[in-house]
């Protein structure tokens, strides 16, 4: 096999196109009551997310025209800037506090998620030094991988934002395992962690709500398990075909968060089980097209930077719609590219801009 310079992979380019169209459709959608009742305006948060996209899309340009072995070289600048944004949200007057979390660094009218950025950074890191630490070895290698990821998942669970935390292990674990790290390590590794998930759980009050709620729903109602009732309420209503575009009632103040963390419960009531299950379909073939990239990657470099990216975004999606559909406990993730939100949008971008450099630099007959 050779590596070839050649022209980005067009059916991820498409893919992802196709689930950021229909999540522009949903914001509108699930968007336009509360938008025209605290904003006066049916389109405020349609409008923002058709900018965020414009943003995110040129972002993806801007990466995809970049080589991505640059980003080899600069993993320790971007690690330390990753730990100090995320620091700055915790600190007084410097991050600003949503619902009791303080997950976002303002300036001026515009705010920024660091979590958001960890997310890619981390995933750069990652790979930059998974090709020069032979993970194999526990203690040189794996160890030192493992206090890199606590030290950026611990600043995050103090947000707190424990579903961040979940997605940037896990993703971590994937890139671990595909550079070589043995499964009785990582094993090892996660039954380490499991006292430490537990104790956050528990010990946590709204945590803890949460996840009885996951366990039993019907027993609070009106309470900790009301989120999860009414997203299955709404996917519930929506049958096979949906209510019709548009046509969402549980978005009638019922549902919570539904333009954000629980957009596909609309999507789910208006597009019923066939806009649902495209949707899913969609990011099965994104996972398919990304990791078509990291088998046919020139190096190792490129392979787990494209293996993490791809992890993340569909990781992501998984326990979004495992959330909404009463499947894992609620956490707050959005879902790529479909949920309202300006950082979350832009940094995914960014991801799919690397991995459209990174097809470009394939192997001929490879994966």
């Amino acid at each position: 096999m050779e590596a070839r310079r050649g022209i980005p992979d067009l059916y991820l380019l498409l893919i992802v196109f196709s689930i950021l169209g229909i999540g522009i459709v949903m914001v509108g959608s699930a968007s336009s009551v509360d938008a025209l009742a605290v904003y006066h305006n049916p389109y405020y948060f349609l409008e923002r997310q058709i900018i965020w996209s414009v943003l995110g899309t040129a972002a993806m340009l801007f990466f995809s025209r970049v080589s991505y072995w640059r980003w080899q070289s600069i993993p320790w600048p971007l690690y330390i800037i990753t730990v100090v944004l995320l620091a700055a949200v915790l600190v007084p007057h410097l991050g600003r506090a949503v619902n009791g979390s303080r997950r976002w660094l303002g300036f001026g009218p515009l705010t920024v998620q660091p979590s958001e950025f960890a997310k890619l950074s981390m995933i750069l890191v990652f790979a930059a030094t998974l090709t020069s630490w032979k993970v194999r070895d526990f203690w040189h290698g794996l160890v030192p991988h493992v206090l890199l990821l606590a030290a950026v998942g611990g600043l995050v669970i103090l947000q707190p934002d424990l579903g961040t935390a979940a997605a940037l292990a896990g993703t971590a674990a994937v890139m671990l395992f595909v550079a070589g790290a043995r499964m009785k390590h990582l094993g090892l590794l996660g039954a380490l962690s499991l006292p430490t998930v537990a104790l956050l759980i528990l010990k946590t009050p709204y945590r803890r709500e949460r996840f009885f709620a996951f366990l039993d729903p019907w027993k609070h109602p009106h309470s900790s398990g009301y989120h999860i009732i009414q997203a299955l309420y709404a996917l519930g209503s929506g049958g096979l075909l949906g209510d019709g575009l548009g046509r969402s009632r549980l978005k009638y103040f019922y549902l919570p968060e539904q333009h954000t963390d629980f957009i596909f419960a609309i999507l789910g009531e208006e597009l019923g089980f066939i806009g649902g299950a495209a949707v899913i379909v969609l990011f099965v073939l994104l996972a398919i097209r990304g990791y078509r990239i990291a088998l046919r990657a020139p190096d190792n470099f490129g392979a787990l930077l494209a293996t993490g990216l791809t992890t993340m975004v569909v990781l992501q999606a998984a326990i979004n719609i495992g959330v909404v559909t009463g499947s894992l406990p609620i956490t707050g993730i959005p879902l790529p590219f479909v949920s309202y939100g300006g950082s979350s949008l832009v940094f995914s971008m960014a991801g799919v801009g690397i991995l459209l450099n990174i097809s470009k630099h394939g192997l001929r007959g490879g994966g």
